[in-house]
């Protein structure tokens, strides 16, 4: 059986069902591929997933991230189902939200203060508006390229061009405060010395869209220096990073301490869930003051939420930093991830498709086909080989979607078509799979003159 939907299939009556239900029949918009039908899951264990027809594929999608362990670890099955005999939510305070906080504030070194949040989105939205109280200031400065959700505010400086935002629908007056500027420094510079209204600074600190547009070194120092000596706050956006580049993130792996850091994914344990973390003083922006109430009512960040630190999540995301601050399982996923990188440039180098490559930092890792783009033996995309504002959208549609599909045949699910995230679960068999799987596509693509 050919691993991807036909006619009669059950992955595409359900298509067939969703596209009634669902807006183009998807419920998150990289789910959605175009031309190619998606297939439905029915279940997961380890690196591996089966879809509603029987088909088994090695997984690097991992919940976008969120499963550093893989699916189904069984510390997090048995705490989450420990958890649900005794109740989903409390609508009260629990000891497992205590537990958690702690040990997120003893692994992330900006974690003075820990609030929890439904969501990543949630969390880059109260980041900002955190650094608003705090500092007095209204504006904050993004980069091109750097995903931080899909608020209102955050559509700007996206998708290429960048001077319109990624979604209709967004008002006008929202985008007045946010600054969009390139990963320049010295451009950087100009901003803050010029726009004294900048309450902080956001960015992915591996680079645009986790990691796809790498930062030019010695960036993440060098905003850290300025921030402060323009006295605006410093906000890591370590959603993706967090918890997998180090125990305690990226800034853990660097020494460059944000001021706030947002998390979730792993936080989480791949249950719904997120974070904001940072300096006491500025957390407290947060905070009630027993018989103070001016501050209380025109001065405190107001913060609801019905899910927030909800007892479920509090299990999953507890039984997952136990084993993260291990650093163990960052160590394996980073080893397989290097060592996919280094096969799957070898069948480029194989079949001679130029200016081709798969470059990465560990656990993640991303293919770019056809854009004159060189790595380094590591897997480091070389500075200078591919024109980086566009990197991410690089792959042409009919590229992205003859590699998903030739890939999904062969049964391994790349993430978006263009890349995939690994966990502790991917074996040596996933590894020698996935690059025949890689080789084999590539081979066909080549025949097809896709790359010309």
């Amino acid at each position: 059986m050919e691993n991807v939907p036909t006619p009669n299939s059950r992955s595409h009556n359900l298509y067939q069902r969703a596209l009634k239900v669902f807006p183009s029949g998807v419920t998150h918009d990289n789910r959605y591929f175009g031309g190619i039908e998606p297939v439905y899951i029915a279940r997961a264990d380890g690196s591996r997933k089966w879809d509603v027809d029987g088909n088994e594929y090695i997984d690097y999608w991992m919940g976008h991230g969120a499963l550093l362990l893989g699916h189904g670890h069984p510390a997090i099955v048995n705490a989450v189902q420990r958890q649900m005999a005794l109740g989903t939510h409390y609508g009260g305070s629990h000891p497992l939200e205590v537990e958690w906080g702690e040990l997120i504030q003893r692994l992330v070194p900006s974690a003075e203060r820990v609030k929890f949040t439904q969501s990543g989105t949630e969390a880059t939205m109260m980041a900002v508006r955190v650094a608003r109280a705090h500092t007095g200031r209204q504006k904050f400065l993004k980069f091109q390229g750097h995903f931080h959700g899909w608020s209102d505010a955050m559509t700007a400086g996206f998708h290429a061009p960048f001077d319109v935002p990624s979604s209709v629908g967004v008002a006008r007056s929202t985008l007045g405060d946010v600054v969009v500027a390139s990963t320049d420094m010295a451009e950087v510079e100009r901003i803050l010395a010029k726009d004294s209204d900048i309450a902080c600074v956001i960015l992915e600190p591996t680079g645009a869209s986790y990691g796809t547009i790498p930062l030019p070194e010695g960036f993440l120092a060098g905003l850290r220096e300025l921030t402060r000596r323009h006295g605006a706050l410093l906000v890591f956006d370590e959603i993706i990073t967090g918890f997998r580049y180090s125990p305690g993130g990226v800034q853990q792996q660097t020494g460059v301490i944000p001021d706030l850091t947002t998390l979730a994914k792993i936080v989480a344990g791949g249950l719904p869930g997120g974070a904001v973390v940072g300096r006491a003083d500025v957390m407290a922006a947060l905070e009630f003051r027993p018989g103070d109430a001016e501050w209380n009512r025109y001065r405190r960040i107001h913060h609801p939420g019905t899910f927030n630190a909800n007892p479920l999540s509090a299990s999953a995301g507890v039984a997952m930093l136990e084993i993260a601050a291990t650093g163990e399982p960052q160590e394996q996923a980073a080893r397989f991830g290097y060592r996919l990188i280094a096969e799957m440039n070898r069948a480029i180098a194989e079949l001679g498709i130029e200016g081709s490559c798969v470059y990465g930092d560990g656990s993640i890792f991303h293919v770019l086909l056809g854009r004159g783009a060189r790595t380094s033996p590591d897997g480091a995309l070389v500075p200078g080989c591919a024109d980086i504002l566009t990197l991410r959208e690089a792959n042409k549609p009919q590229i992205k979607a003859a590699l998903q599909t030739g890939m999904l045949r062969r049964g391994v699910d790349l993430l978006s078509g263009q890349g995939g995230i690994v966990s502790t679960a991917h074996t040596e068999a996933d590894l020698t799979q996935t690059a025949t799987a890689f080789y084999e596509t590539l081979r066909d693509m080549r025949e097809a003159r896709l790359f010309t």
